[in-house]
């Protein structure tokens, strides 16, 4: 039992906060390269992102794994990114470090999104069982572009709020 639900409950919750969180990151991000600034989309995105971020933590640790380290990576863009939001209220080159960062928490919690997948998906995993094999090497890559590539049009961009 995780906060009162079973593990494969808890596991769902998770699963469903982390595809939330990168949809509503996509919107957001998204909408920054269109010009306009979506500040509902970016605290669903920040909220859920750091939702799942935490509900990462809470699974059984035996061991200190890749996906902590992720996990800690993106607790330390998601506090940068919230801080340059509600502390610095994204003035000046705060607006770009929220981006940045807000970018970094997405690229995460998509790649980690990405290794759960080839790892859960029969599928996948047939053509990647190790995680080291070209489609998933081909899959991450995909991902990192299209997030580097929207994060760096949204910087550039910097819809102001």
């Amino acid at each position: 039992m995780i906060l009162g639900l079973s593990v494969q409950d808890f596991t769902l919750f998770h699963v469903i906060l982390s595809l939330v969180g990168i949809g509503s990151g996509l919107v957001w991000l998204l909408g920054l390269v269109a010009g306009r600034w979506l500040p509902v989309w970016d605290g669903a995105f920040l909220m859920t992102t750091v939702a799942t971020t935490l509900t990462g933590f809470l699974f059984p640790i035996t061991v200190f794994t890749p996906a902590l380290g992720v996990g800690l990576i993106s607790t330390l863009a998601l506090t940068i990114a919230i801080v340059a939001r509600y502390a610095f209220h994204l003035r000046g080159r705060w607006l770009g470090v929220h981006v940045g960062a807000a970018a970094l928490a997405l690229y995460l919690n998509a790649f980690v999104a990405v290794v759960q997948s080839f790892l859960k998906i029969g599928a996948l995993n047939a053509l990647a069982p190790n995680g080291n094999e070209p489609p998933f090497a081909l899959a991450q890559g995909i991902v990192l572009v299209i997030v580097a590539s929207l994060g760096f049009l949204a910087w550039r961009r910097r819809a102001h709020p």
